[in-house]
């Protein structure tokens, strides 16, 4: 398998090679990633499961979000960060936290 992708991935989905595509729940919350969706876009992982994860990710150049569910070939690791995403509404430890990276109560933080 490959490290992850310093910069935006150029292989479409249907591309990709088989032996690159990382299982749906070898990643976990927090786990920054690129999703597919009309081009490769900036996400984090809200959860995974065998078959899907879950992605809060940034469907445009703005800085709002959208949350979509992808199956594996549509999702792979990345190591560059995205400020709009990376820091927001998490500590250091990719936790739920405060805007100043308290931990948020009854967070199981």
């Amino acid at each position: 398998m490959s490290m992850a992708p310093t910069s935006t991935p150029t292989l479409a989905p249907p591309q990709r090679d088989p032996a690159d595509v990382a299982p749906a729940d070898s990643y976990h919350p927090a786990d920054p990633v690129w999703v597919y969706r009309d081009g490769w876009r900036a996400g984090i992982i809200e959860a995974a499961s065998p078959r899907a994860v879950t992605v809060t990710y940034r469907p445009g150049a703005h800085r709002g979000t959208g949350v979509d569910t992808f199956t594996a070939p549509y999702v792979t690791a990345r190591s560059s960060e995205d400020p709009a995403l990376d820091r927001r509404g998490r500590n250091q430890f990719g936790r739920p936290a405060t805007l100043h990276g308290l931990p948020l109560r009854h967070s199981a933080a």
